[in-house]
Parts: C-alpha cells; structure tokens; sequence
C-alpha cells in the first residue's frame, strides 16, 4: 500500500473524494468537512467578487434592478424566472472568470505569457457574451410592459 506521501496528487486518501494527499498541497487549499462549511466557502468566494471586482458589483447592482423592474411591472413569474436565470449566468460567470484570472496570475507570477493573455480574454470574453446576452433577454422581456407602463407620460 502507498504510503500518503507517495500518493499522488489526484488520488484520494482513505476514500475521501475532498482530501488528496501530497506534501505541497497539504495547506494549499481548505477541505469542507460539512455542508456549512461548503456554504461558508462558497459566500467567501461571492463577498470576495463583491469587494475586489468592480464588474462583479456592476452585474449584482444590474440583477437587483432587472429583477425589481419586473416584480413592479408585474411580469409573469416565468419571464421573472427567466430573467433571474440569464443575470444569475453572468454572475456565475464573472466569479469563474475571477477564479479562472487568480488560477493564471499563480501560474504565471508576474510574467507576461501568451497563453495566460488568451485564458483571460477568452474567459472575459465569455462573461461579455452572457452580459450581452442578458442585455436582449432583459430588453425583449421588459421593454413592452415599461412601454405600457410609461405611455400616459408620454
């Protein structure tokens, strides 16, 4: 039997799929031993987004709007779904987009590399089609209502 300092990096120790075993690694990451922790460990990661990223805070601030927009114009729950669902793509995106910098900048250090330069833009690229994207959605679900809405003012 490997003794845990001859295991690999991707193979778990005594069954347990969130431990792996290799010396470097050992402080290198937190394990979550529960659920709580799991939760803890995931609104770290939000907060993080929400005080280190300007974009972050821009797409939480635009999902507050959008969703209160239509709760007032009193959209169907479907399209309140699905407006929810398109803004909460971009904000999954833009922390996998945080998470996916923060991986690149480790590896890197403070070189300049081609390859981190493509990982990054393609990733900025994916969070900038998702907030187009959600940019339509939210015009073509709220625009007729806010029309109807605002026609006596007009």
């Amino acid at each position: 039997m490997p003794t845990p300092s001859s295991v690999s990096d991707s193979t778990p120790v005594n069954g347990n799929r969130d431990t792996v075993a290799s010396p470097e690694r050992v402080h290198a990451f937190q394990v979550a031993h529960n659920l709580g922790s799991s939760f803890l460990y995931a609104w770290q990661g939000i907060y993080y987004a929400l005080r280190t990223q300007r974009n972050f805070r821009i797409h939480a601030l635009a999902t507050g709007v959008v969703i209160s927009a239509g709760i007032v114009l009193q959209l169907p729950s479907v399209n309140i779904a699905v407006l929810g669902l398109t803004c909460g793509a971009v904000m999954a995106l833009e922390l996998i987009n945080t998470a996916l910098e923060a991986v690149v900048d480790l590896t890197v250090k403070q070189s300049y590399h081609e390859l981190a330069k493509i990982a990054k833009d393609c990733a900025a690229g994916a969070v900038f089609v998702a907030a187009l994207t959600a940019i339509l959605v939210g015009i073509c679900l709220l625009a007729p209502p806010l029309f109807v809405a605002l026609q006596p003012y007009l």
